[in-house]
């Protein structure tokens, strides 16, 4: 899906619990674009408070709040011409929502504390680990904007439901740990990986890694099922 998906300027909204990749998606989506060469601008909604949540997206003049002390570009206008990733967008202010439904629109926004609309060329994917149906019949999220965002679904499962793919997880964790670590790389038994196959993996693959580094620096050059039991 994501090969079809990538080359277009479609909208994506990425929905899936944490720690399934949500972010890796956006990116590969982002690579495999006609927008690579472009900004990519990544916006975490759930880490900004929502009184500056419009002013990190938007942006704003010098002066139009007390902490304005200069103008600031914002998120949008950084990314013109390549790619918004509106991370967790399920805990954006409703206010917020409001102003983003219009860059969707219209193509162009204002910044806080100015009447001057600025156009910008902007591809949107976003995320969120948020049921957004349920959000909506809540009051929580704009009906609207939703609709804008959900052009191309993409689910990214939990790890407990592709425990086929834990054997190259495994893999390629290994491999990047070794290398940041700067140690010679390790490997996994058979019996090893199929024990960690068993696990339901509730962090998913964040917790898949944090395990295998954990199991890396812990054991010997060879890792066992008995380790696993020890520490995973």
């Amino acid at each position: 899906m994501i090969e079809k998906v990538a080359p277009t300027d479609a909208r994506v909204l990425i929905t899936g619990e944490n720690g399934t990749g949500k972010e890796v998606v956006a990116r590969l989506l982002y690579e495999q674009s006609n927008r690579a060469h472009a900004p990519f601008v990544e916006v975490n909604c759930a880490a900004i408070p929502s009184e500056l949540i419009e002013s990190e997206l938007f942006g704003h003049e010098k002066g139009s709040f007390t902490s304005a002390i200069k103008q600031r570009i914002g998120k949008f206008e950084q990314a013109d011409g390549g790619t918004i990733f509106l991370d967790e967008i399920g805990d954006m202010s409703l206010s917020a929502q409001t102003k983003v439904l219009r860059v969707l629109q219209e193509s162009e926004l204002t910044r806080v504390g100015s009447d001057k609309s600025i156009k910008v060329n902007v591809r949107v994917f976003a995320a969120t680990n948020k049921n957004i149906k349920e959000e909506i019949e809540k009051g929580n999220f704009r009906e609207d904007l939703y609709h804008r965002l959900n052009v191309i679904p993409i689910y990214v499962p939990p790890l407990r439901e592709r425990k086929e793919d834990i054997p190259l997880l495994i893999e390629h964790f290994t491999a990047l740990i070794c290398s940041e670590q700067g140690i010679p790389v390790k490997s996994f038994r058979k019996e090893a990986v199929e024990l960690m196959k068993t696990n339901d993996w509730t962090g998913n693959i964040r917790e898949l890694r944090n395990v295998v580094e954990r199991l890396i620096i812990l054991c010997g050059s060879v890792i066992s099922a008995n380790d696993v039991e020890l520490f995973a």
